[in-house]
């Protein structure tokens, strides 16, 4: 393996190393002053990798069950990094009087650690279109490289009749955050 060693002005020094490859490989550095980006030491607040999914498949909630709707594992490459958990659902409620939506972000599955919730509804009778756009932006720190596993989930409201389904695509979206 070949290397350069370039002295630092005080003290110490860094060392380029090239693994073993065939061929030519080609790093070009920008042309201007500057922090070299790493793996090791992401900049703080810089995203560091993204994972999302999106789904229209009808999903609904009645008797006071809690419905799925998407639920994916992010591994974070680094334990102090951050996980922002962003979703976008619109749900369908049965119109009638009195009447809730909520929709829910858990790290892990439903049984898990609940990070937040939203309710939507109305207090008199409707008598069409009951659409609610719910959405959902927690930062949430797993402290962990595991995977971890995050659901976005919906609930009917007040009465047993009463029943929550999506109005359209919805969307779970994580982020790690470099701390």
């Amino acid at each position: 393996m070949s290397s350069v060693v370039i002295s630092g002005d005080t003290s110490g020094a860094i060392t380029l190393a090239a693994s073993a490859v065939a061929g030519t490989n080609t790093i070009t550095l920008p042309a201007s002053t500057g922090t070299v980006l790493t793996t090791g030491s992401p900049q703080s607040g810089g995203v560091i990798q993204v994972v999302s999914q999106t789904s229209s498949t009808s999903v609904t909630s009645s008797g006071g069950t809690i419905a799925t709707l998407l639920s994916f594992s992010i591994t974070p490459k680094f334990s102090t990094s951050k996980i922002l958990v962003m979703s976008s659902v619109t749900v369908y409620i049965t119109p009638n009087t009195n009447q809730v939506g909520a929709s829910f972000i858990y790290r892990g599955t439903t049984s898990g650690t609940l990070l937040q919730d939203m309710y939507s509804g109305f207090g008199t009778a409707l008598t069409s279109n009951p659409y609610f756009a719910m959405s959902h932006q927690y930062l949430d720190n797993p402290a962990t490289t595991s995977a971890t596993t995050y659901t976005l989930a919906i609930n009917r409201g007040s009465s047993a009749t009463t029943s929550v389904s999506n109005g359209g695509p919805y969307t779970l979206t994580l982020m790690e955050i470099a701390a």
